[in-house]
C-alpha cells in the first residue's frame, strides 16, 4: 500500500472525454470535489476516447503520459473523474506506481470527512466497506501465504479470505444498527403524520444552496458552506407559515451526477425521509450553466429511492448572481408572476429567489401556505365524504 503524507496530498486529475458533453462543467465539478477532499491539484491530464480501455481505462499511451506528468509534479496520487473497475484500478496502480483513486472512492472519502452524526458515520462506513469488498485484492503481497489456525484465522485460510470474512461480519453489524435507527425514525415520522403536519423536504444538487435556504426560513443555524456535500445529516425544524400554521421542513443530503449506488443503498434510511414527504422543494442553482443536467441527475436519484411521485416545486436559488427577477411561475400558460394571487388556479411550478439576499423568500412562504391549505382542504373533504358514507351504511344494511 502507499503511505499518505501527513501534510496533505498532491493529486494529478484525470478526465477523459467520451463524447458525453458538459466536459468543462464536469471538470469544474471535479476540481470542487478535490478541494472538498482536502487535496491539492497539481495538474490535469485530459484526453478523448470512443470508449474506456478494458484493462487500463485510459489506454497504454495515455497512462504513460499520466505517469510522466505525475513524476514531474511529484504527485502523491492520481484521481480519475470516472468510476474504475477493481481490475482497472489495480492495473493502473501497477503501471503508475502510485495510489489511484476513482470518482466513487473520492465521493466516499468526502462523505467520511463530512459525517458528524452517529447514523451518518455508520452509513458512510457501510458504503465504504461495501465498496472495499470488491477491491480487497488491491495492494496485498501475501495472498499466497497461508496462516495457521491460531487466533481468528481458520486452518489453511488465506489472508484475503480472512479479511473478507471479517469485513462481512462488520457489514452485517452495521446493517443491524442502521435498521434500529430506521425503526426509530419511522416511529417519529408516524407521530408527526398523526398530527396532520405538512412534511416538506429540501432536495437538490450538492452546493445548490439548500442549507442556506433552510437557515433563511427556519433560523436553524445549520452548517452551510460553498463546498460539495456540506450537509450529510438530515435536519428537521418546525416552521410557522402564516395562514397555514406549522409545517415540518427537512434539509437533506445533496445529490450529484453518477452518485455511487453503495451510497444510495447505505443512506436508504435517511433518504426515505424524502420519499415519505408530502412535498419536495427541489432547489436549483440558477447561476449554474449545467442546471438542467443537475436537475436530471437529482430526478434520477429521486426515482431510485422511490420519491419520483412526490409533488415538487422547483426553487431557482442564487438569482442574485444572475439577471433573473424574483417571482412565481405556474404551469397554467407558463406565465411569470410576482405574487401568488396572479397565479389563479394554476399549479405552482417554480419559485425564483435568493436565499442569501432574501429576495423572493416571501413568495416561497406564500407557495408553502397554498400547498398546506390545499392539503387541509383535501383532508377535510375526505373526512366529510368518509363520515357521510359511514352514516349511510347502516341505512343500506337495514334496507337490505
Amino acid at each position: 500500500m502507499f503511505d499518505r503524507p501527513a501534510n496533505g496530498e498532491k493529486a494529478v486529475l484525470v478526465q477523459l472525454d467520451f463524447h458525453e458533453g458538459d466536459f468543462d462543467e464536469r471538470l469544474a465539478e471535479f476540481q470542487l470535489l478535490i478541494n472538498s477532499a482536502a487535496a491539492t491539484s497539481v495538474g490535469v491530464v485530459t484526453g478523448r476516447r470512443a470508449a474506456p480501455d478494458a484493462s487500463l481505462f485510459a489506454g497504454k499511451g495515455k497512462v504513460a503520459e499520466i505517469a510522466e506528468f505525475a513524476r514531474e509534479r511529484e504527485a502523491d496520487l492520481v484521481v480519475f473523474n470516472h468510476p474504475l473497475s477493481p481490475g482497472q484500478q489495480r492495473n493502473l496502480e501497477r503501471e503508475l506506481k502510485m495510489r489511484v483513486v476513482d470518482r466513487n472512492s473520492l465521493i466516499l472519502d468526502i462523505f467520511a470527512l463530512r459525517a458528524k452524526s452517529h447514523e451518518g458515520k455508520l452509513q458512510v462506513e457501510l458504503a465504504q466497506l461495501q465498496h472495499m469488498a470488491t477491491r480487497l485484492v488491491r495492494g496485498w503481497t501475501h495472498l499466497d501465504r497461508e496462516k495457521g489456525g491460531v487466533g481468528m484465522r481458520g486452518p489453511g485460510e488465506k489472508q484475503l479470505e480472512t479479511d473478507r470474512r471479517l469485513l462481512g461480519k462488520r457489514v452485517a453489524l452495521l446493517k443491524d444498527r442502521l435498521k434500529v435507527l430506521e425503526r426509530q425514525r419511522s416511529v417519529r415520522r408516524k407521530a408527526r403524520d398523526r398530527g396532520d403536519v405538512l412534511s416538506v423536504s429540501l432536495v437538490g444538487y450538492t452546493n445548490a444552496g439548500k442549507s442556506t435556504l433552510f437557515n433563511a426560513l427556519t433560523k436553524a443555524g445549520s452548517f452551510a458552506a460553498d463546498q460539495l456535500f456540506a450537509t450529510l445529516d438530515t435536519t428537521s425544524r418546525r416552521l410557522y407559515i402564516e395562514g397555514a400554521g406549522q409545517i415540518v421542513l427537512s434539509d437533506t443530503v445533496g445529490f450529484i451526477r453518477e452518485l455511487p449506488h453503495s451510497l444510495v443503498a447505505a443512506f436508504h434510511a435517511t433518504l426515505e425521509e424524502t420519499a415519505q414527504a408530502d412535498l419536495l422543494l427541489h432547489v436549483v442553482d440558477a447561476a449554474s450553466p449545467a442546471r438542467e443536467q443537475q436537475v436530471d441527475s437529482v430526478n434520477k436519484v429521486l426515482d431510485e429511492i422511490g420519491a419520483a411521485s412526490v409533488p415538487q416545486i422547483m426553487v431557482w436559488n442564487k438569482i442574485d448572481s444572475t439577471a433573473i427577477a424574483p417571482g412565481i411561475d405556474c404551469e397554467e400558460a407558463g406565465f411569470d408572476f410576482d405574487n401568488l394571487e396572479s397565479c389563479h388556479y394554476g399549479k405552482i411550478r417554480r419559485v425564483r429567489l435568493s436565499a442569501k439576499s432574501g429576495e423572493g423568500l416571501s413568495l416561497l412562504r406564500e407557495a408553502l401556505a397554498d400547498v398546506a391549505t390545499s392539503q387541509i382542504r383535501s383532508i377535510a373533504s375526505f373526512e366529510t365524504t368518509h363520515q357521510s358514507e359511514c352514516e349511510t351504511l347502516p341505512n343500506l344494511l337495514a334496507s337490505s
